[in-house]
């Protein structure tokens, strides 16, 4: 799953990233309510965890700015409120489900497995393809033509990253970003990760789908 995370509290926040990216799955953090806003807008997610309590704009605002901007990502709120009146209140605000704090992960990411499979008309994650090549998000299983590519983590993280945003070109930082937050490894570790992914999709190719555009930044595209 591609996953949007709306929380302010960095502690929660690196807890649920480490859960959900040691499952394969990638996420994006929106630390106040205007940035999450920003990137539920201008991004394709599966699904939104929004908390409630955010700075800048609170989560019932932000959930309903979506609906009625016509967005309709699924949307699981979290918060500290458990009364009958905020769960309402939620919900009509636009979200599909509610978990209230402390809450369990396994529970989270059961959750969010349901709403996308709902959303989806129970067909799960849509295959994305570009060119000659496949990812299956429900199963993380990356194809070219009839043959199957294995991938470490991180370069299966950029390949789905450069596949949902085909064939926009995204930056270096753009891309450290989404693998590693606020805090990316030295400078040669996306270029080594790069390499592994292009020697695992594009060797045995006629034709390269990842392309270097110097001084600009990566893309996977087909001609």
């Amino acid at each position: 799953m591609h996953i949007l995370l709306v929380e302010d509290n960095r502690d929660l926040a690196q807890n649920i990233f480490d859960y959900f990216e040691a499952r394969g799955h990638t996420i994006d953090l929106g630390e106040d309510g205007i940035s999450g806003l920003h990137l539920a807008a201008s991004n394709p997610y599966d699904v939104i965890i929004l908390d409630l309590m955010l700075p800048g704009i609170d989560g019932m605002t932000l959930c309903r700015r979506l609906r009625d901007a016509g967005k309709q990502t699924p949307v699981l709120m979290l918060t500290a409120r458990d009364s009958l009146d905020d769960k309402i209140a939620g919900l009509e605000a636009g979200a599909d489900d509610y978990v209230v704090k402390p809450f369990a992960l396994r529970e989270v990411e059961a959750r969010l497995v349901a709403l996308v499979r709902r959303a989806q008309g129970h067909k799960g994650p849509a295959r994305l393809q570009v060119g000659d090549m496949t990812f299956d998000p429900a199963t993380l299983k990356v194809t070219r033509g009839e043959r199957n590519i294995e991938l470490p983590p991180i370069p299966l993280k950029i390949v789905e990253i450069l596949m949902r945003n085909s064939p926009r070109v995204m930056s270096r930082e753009e891309l450290e970003r989404h693998i590693w937050g606020d805090s990316p490894p030295d400078s040669d570790a996306l270029r080594a990760h790069l390499h592994i992914l292009r020697n695992a999709i594009d060797k045995q190719a006629d034709k390269p789908l990842l392309k270097t555009l110097r001084g600009i930044g990566y893309q996977i595209a087909s001609e």
